[in-house]
This record gives structure tokens, C-alpha cells and sequence, in this order.
């Protein structure tokens, strides 16, 4: 290599000059007999003079841990910078070639690398660009030493190749260790730096990481099904209850479109709430029912929100709540609420309709009683009686479902009841139908109105019959079961029948409801066993399965160490007369005329009284006798409770039969709650009055 270095002396007394530089003593052994002769040949390097700053007292860090690469072709150059940076306390490594250079950098890792420009097999500016490529080397800074003074092209080049800085011959030792010291600090500060960055981007991809955790653990433990879709309907993210309510998993929804699961009479609902929700209206709630994967629908409560990227709506982000068992409460609550309208409308007309037909059986009765009557008039007569009783099964069926019938509920044994039955039963379905019975518990005690228990294994059977027309079997199964810690009766009728379908079940009990063609069903059927069992403190269920028949279950409180009360056929039973005197108080006149004129036919004495003032002005005679007040409950000015209760003072002896067309809603809100009072309920015919008047006659008293 040729150097056109400018020569400088170096005399022993100015190195002794400077006795705290800490490289004296190596360079002025390393430059040996030439230092001693004053001078250092064709060196770059020139040391500073006392004029140029470095007192006695100047010293210089040491860097012990850093290593330094220098490379550099010629001798002496590559020997100087040995010793002073050795001497700065740096480990320095030397090569004299670039490529040399490079793999002693790949091996070594060294904090800086100094090299000179000019070299024979690789030039700095090649070692700079070899290095910059480098994945292990490239972030190391190069110093670049130039021999040429004043070579711009040069520097510019090094500058362009990576070169971090450049140094120019003649330079002195100190402007050397201050551009490696600045070079090193400088990397360092950028090292420091970048893992600063990296640790801040490590802790905030963490965070991140673990902010999307909590975000994905709460929506994936949510409750309400959370999603996304796009602006087209194309579901983008669910999360996991989605499979628990509508059965497909989370891929399978992701594969899907909106419209693909919402029921198609929501279709149109559902394009609104996109069209709404795009139109700026914010957050918006509707109603939509999903298809499930069985078939099944469920019913959501939606709120949906838009999705924007860069200001731009990009799709659709939606809280689904499933509000199903929150539907079928509120349809629950409007079946009751028709239920109860219904019931008011019956138990409104209830008290009038029970007084017309209480005449019109009364007086087809006594008229059918009469001899000698001629045929086609009798016949006439009966159907007319048969019209009454239909019109009277009606008002009880009407009451019935409303559950505002007037029971007389006793204990009853309820598989003595399915027993006496089964002719009537067998009768009512037909042949070409099997009745099967499973009565297990015995005895099977409950406490019910017989006559209503009765009414719902007729309606039962009836229902069951209409649902297999080409043939099937009938099964009534009683056992004995336990509902909320205390004992209970179930009776479960069952039939192969056609079945149900969910639709049907929901509206089942409904009054009217029938899927019957016109004129052939009343639809009070089914609603009328839900109001007996309702009343009589049980409960019903319905299951029912297309193709695969209906079962209704009746659970009903089980009294025990009870004796079951005697039954009596009244049927049998001749119609009793007698000669007490009655008082008879009722506010309706054509009721009054037809139950004087049938009590008296049977002997008695009837004093009849328009309403209960009346009744008291005949009662004020103390010479005539009254064995029974015959009175009606509901009466304007004073009620048949009140009657009775005053009279009792005057006359404690005096036995009370109290008679009503109204509901026992009414009946309780005028004081007659108790078992123990004698009651009989309109309509009724000229037996069963004569008959219950002479039960009460014949009863005991109460001072007896």
C-alpha cells in the first residue's frame, strides 16, 4: 500500500511532558529506537500538543467489557491504534484484510469496527456494505479511517455504504478515542433504545393479549349469544352459547347467512333492523324467532349496533338475549287474561241465565209429572226439559273453565269414581276402541265435587275418541306420586291417537279453541277440565307428539285417614214430601212462582217473601212456625246471609237452605266460605229442590 502521509516528528520530551496520558509508556515502547531518535516516520497519526487541551490531570475511561475491531493493511497504523485504544481500556482486535475482517466480526460480535478505506483484497466501503447486509452485523457501527485527506467522494460513498462515521488522516489519538467512544455510546443508547421498545412492545402485546383474554372469557361465558355479521348478512364471529341454543356449532354458523336461520315470516324484520341500524338510529332492539338445527324455534330479543373502520360502517355487532321461556310467560299470561275475561263474561250472565233456566226445568219437570198426557205433547215436553239441561251443562262448563263454578267438593275415592265409569266411558268411544284401566294405589282418596271429577274423565275420553277415528287404545292409569313434599294423586289419560302439534298444544285449553270443523265442537271441552282441576287446587300437563298420541297428566292433593263420604242414588230415591212451613226468599218472581208451586205439590207450607225485609215482617209473627228459610244469597237491600243471621236471633231453631244462580266468587264475597252451610246451586229442577229440602229438614241442628 502506498501512503502520502505527511511526516511528523514526535520527540521523547513532549510524550514525558504529559506523564498522566496512560498510553505513554506502551507507545513510547512500541515506537522504540525511532521515538528515542525524536521522530515517528509516515505515521497518520500526530499527537496533540499541550497548547491543544490534554493537561496533566486529563484521564480517560476505561472500557474493559467493549471490544473494538480494527483492520487496517499497514503496520504501523494498525500497531498505533492498537495501543491506544488498548490503552482507553478497550480489547482490540486486529486484521490486516477485510475479508479476514469480516468472518474475525461474524465470530467475535464486536461493539465497533474500525477499517481503514483503502485496502488491497476488500475496501472498507466493501466490508461496510458486506457488513450492513449481514442479519448478525448489521446493526455494528464502522468507523471508516481515510489515509487521503480530504476525499469527498470517498466519504460520501463510505456514508452511503453504512459507514457510520469517517475519520481523516492526520487525525490525533484523542479525536480517535472520542469518535470510537461516541460511535460505542451511541450504539449502546440505540440498543438500550430498541430494548426499551422491545420490552414496552413485549409488556403492551401482553397486555394486549391478556386484554383480549378477559374480553374473549367474558364473551364466551356470556350468557346471550354475541356476534357479528357483515353489512350482507355473512356471519363473521359467534361465540360458544350460540351452540347450546341453536345447535349448530360455531363453525357451521360462520359458514352461514343471517336469513339462512332466522324463521321466514322474520325475514323482513330482519332487513329492517340492518336498514335501521345503517340508517343511524344507534342501537336498536327487536323481536326475531331462529330455526334451530332440530327444528325447533327460539325466540331473541335483539340489539344490534354498527361496525366502522375508518368511518366507514364495515358490519354489524349484535347482543342476541333468548327470551323464550319469557315468551311463553307472556303468552301464559295472555291465556290467563282471557280466561279470566271470559269467566267475567260468564259469570256475569250466570245469575240471569240460571234463573230462566231454573223455570224452565221447574216447569217442564211438573209438567212431565202430570198423568195422562198425550204423546206428541210429551215428547215436546221432554225436549224441551233436554234443551234446559243441555243449556244448563253449557253455564257449567262456562263456569267451569273461568273456575268460578260452585263446587261441593268431598272425599271421594277416585278409583271408585274411574270404576263407576268405565260403562259410560265404553259407551261414549265406541267399539272399535280399546279401554285399558291401571288403577294401582287403593284406596285413592281426594277431595273433589264427584260430579266434576266425573265431568273431566267424560272430556278426556271424549277428546281421545275424536283423535282416533280408525281405532286405538284408551288408557286411564292412577298412581300415587310426590309433589312438593306431600303426597298427591296422579291420573293420566292417554291415547294412540293423531297427536298434537305445538301449535295446537299452546292454544289447547283455550275456551272456543277447537280444531273441529264448524259446528261440531263447542271448544269448551279441554278448557273445561283445566278449570275443574285448577279449582279443585290440582295441576294438568299436556305432551302430545304428531303420530304418536296425547297424554294429559292431573295431579291432585291425597287425603289420608279420612272416611270416603256415602254416596246416595238419588235416582232411585222416590221425591220426598213434607208439611213444614218454608220461608221462601227470592228476588226474581218467575223463580219464586216455580219453587212455591213444586214445594207445595209436595206438602208444604210456603211463605213467600220478594226480598229480605219482607221476609222479616212475616218472621215478626211469632204464632206462625218456620222450619226452614229457603233464601237466594244475591238480593238488593239486604243479602240471604244477613237474612239469615237475624232471623237466627228471634229464631234459633231455624235451618237455612241458600240458593244461587251467581259464581262462588260472588257467593264468597257474601259470607258463604263455610263447608258446613247448606247450598244448592242454580239451575235446578222440581226434584232436586224437593229433595234438598228435605235433606236439610231431616238434618240435625245445630243446638242439637
Amino acid at each position: 500500500m502506498t501512503l502520502s502521509l505527511r511526516s511528523e516528528f514526535v520527540t521523547s520530551e513532549l510524550i514525558s511532558g504529559y506523564p498522566d496520558i496512560p498510553w505513554k509508556e506502551t507507545y513510547m515502547n512500541t515506537a522504540g529506537e525511532n521515538l528515542r531518535q525524536g521522530w515517528f516516520p509516515r505515521s497518520g497519526l500526530q499527537l496533540i500538543s499541550r497548547s491543544q487541551g490534554l493537561g496533566k490531570s486529563s484521564s480517560f475511561d476505561r472500557h474493559d467489557d467493549l471490544t473494538v475491531l480494527v483492520i487496517n493493511d499497514h503496520p504501523d497504523q494498525l500497531e498505533l491504534m492498537d495501543v491506544v485504544l488498548r490503552n482507553c481500556g478497550y480489547r482490540v482486535l486486529t486484521t490486516t484484510d477485510g475479508g479476514e475482517g469480516f468472518n474475525t466480526a461474524r465470530r467475535e460480535h464486536p461493539d465497533l469496527i474500525v477499517s481503514d478505506v483503502s485496502m488491497p483484497r476488500m475496501s472498507g466501503i466493501e466490508l461496510c456494505r458486506l457488513v450492513r447486509s449481514d442479519p448478525v452485523l448489521q446493526t455494528t457501527p464502522v468507523l471508516l479511517v481515510s489515509a487521503i485527506r480530504k476525499d469527498s467522494d470517498s466519504v460520501v460513498e463510505g456514508l452511503r455504504a453504512g459507514a457510520d462515521d469517517y475519520l481523516e488522516a492526520p487525525y490525533d489519538p484523542m479525536k480517535l478515542v472520542t469518535k470510537v467512544a461516541q460511535l460505542i455510546e451511541r450504539k449502546q443508547a440505540e440498543v438500550e433504545i430498541r430494548e426499551g421498545e422491545e420490552l414496552f412492545r413485549a409488556a403492551a402485546e401482553m397486555e394486549l393479549r391478556r386484554s383480549e383474554e378477559r374480553y374473549r372469557d367474558l364473551v364466551e361465558n356470556a350468557r346471550d349469544v354475541i356476534y357479528t355479521h357483515d353489512l350482507a348478512g355473512n356471519y363473521t364471529s359467534i361465540n360458544k352459547v350460540a351452540e347450546q341454543l341453536i345447535g349448530y356449532t360455531q363453525e357451521e354458523i360462520l359458514t352461514m347467512n343471517l336469513f339462512e336461520i332466522v324463521a321466514p315470516e322474520y325475514h323482513e324484520k330482519a332487513r329492517q333492523l340492518i336498514d335501521t341500524t345503517l340508517a343511524g338510529e344507534g342501537e336498536t332492539t327487536h323481536d326475531l324467532e331462529i330455526l334451530s338445527k332440530g327444528g325447533s324455534r327460539v325466540a331473541f330479543e335483539v340489539n344490534a349496533r354498527l361496525i366502522y373502520q375508518s368511518g366507514v360502517p364495515i358490519g354489524v355487532q349484535g347482543i342476541a338475549r333468548d327470551v323464550t321461556e319469557r315468551k311463553h310467560l307472556e303468552a301464559q299470561l295472555r291465556q290467563s287474561q282471557k280466561l279470566e275475561a271470559v269467566g267475567q263474561l260468564a259469570g256475569g250472565v250466570a245469575h240471569d241465565f240460571n234463573n230462566l233456566l231454573t223455570v224452565i226445568l221447574g216447569y217442564s219437570e211438573m209438567l212431565l209429572r202430570r198423568p195422562n198426557i198425550d204423546d206428541p205433547v210429551y215428547r215436546s215436553l221432554e225436549e224441551i226439559k233436554k234443551a234446559g239441561e243441555r243449556a244448563s251443562s253449557l253455564t257449567r262448563q262456562l263456569l267451569a273453565f273461568s273456575r268460578k263454578q260452585v263446587l261441593q267438593p268431598k272425599v271421594i275415592d277416585l278409583n271408585s269414581v274411574v270404576a263407576e265409569m268405565l260403562k259410560l266411558l265404553l259407551r261414549l268411544i265406541g267399539e272399535d276402541l280399546e279401554l285399558v284401566t291401571d288403577l294401582k294405589p287403593s284406596p285413592a282418596r281426594i277431595k273433589a265435587d264427584p260430579g266434576q271429577i266425573e265431568q273431566v274423565l267424560v272430556n278426556l275420553a271424549v277428546n281421545a275418541r275424536d283423535a282416533m277415528p280408525r281405532g286405538g287404545k284408551l288408557i286411564i292409569k292412577t298412581e300415587n306420586v310426590v309433589v312438593d313434599d306431600e303426597p298427591h294423586l296422579m291420573l293420566t289419560v292417554s291415547d294412540t291417537g293423531h297427536g298434537m302439534d305445538a301449535e295446537t298444544q299452546a292454544h289447547v285449553f283455550e275456551p272456543f279453541f277447537t280444531t273441529k270443523p264448524a259446528g261440531e265442537g263447542s271448544g269448551l271441552g279441554l278448557a273445561t277440565v283445566y278449570g275443574i282441576v285448577k279449582q279443585s287446587g290440582g295441576n294438568i300437563w299436556l305432551s302430545s307428539e304428531r303420530g304418536k298420541g296425547t297424554t294429559f297428566r292431573i295431579c291432585l292433593p291425597r287425603v289420608d285417614d279420612v272416611a270416603v263420604d256415602p254416596e246416595i242414588d238419588a235416582g232411585k230415591q222416590p221425591i220426598p214430601r213434607g208439611t213444614e212451613t218454608l220461608l221462601l226468599v227470592e228476588d226474581e218472581e218467575q223463580v219464586r212462582r216455580i219453587i212455591t208451586e213444586v214445594l207445595e205439590r209436595q206438602g208444604y207450607k210456603v211463605l213467600a217473601a220478594l226480598n229480605g225485609e219482607e221476609a222479616l215482617k212475616i218472621a215478626q209473627d211469632e204464632q206462625i212456625e218456620i222450619h226452614l228459610l229457603l233464601t237466594d244469597v244475591v238480593m238488593p237491600q239486604m243479602g240471604g246471609r244477613e237474612l239469615a243471621e237475624t232471623l237466627s236471633k228471634s229464631r234459633p231453631q231455624l235451618k237455612v237452605l241458600y240458593m244461587s244462580g251467581y259464581t262462588d266468587d260472588a257467593i264468597v264475597r257474601h259470607g258463604l266460605m263455610e263447608e258446613t252451610l247448606n247450598f244448592i246451586q242454580k239451575p235446578f229442577d222440581s226434584v232436586m229442590v224437593a229433595r234438598k229440602v228435605r235433606e236439610v229438614l231431616d238434618s240435625p241442628s245445630a243446638t242439637e
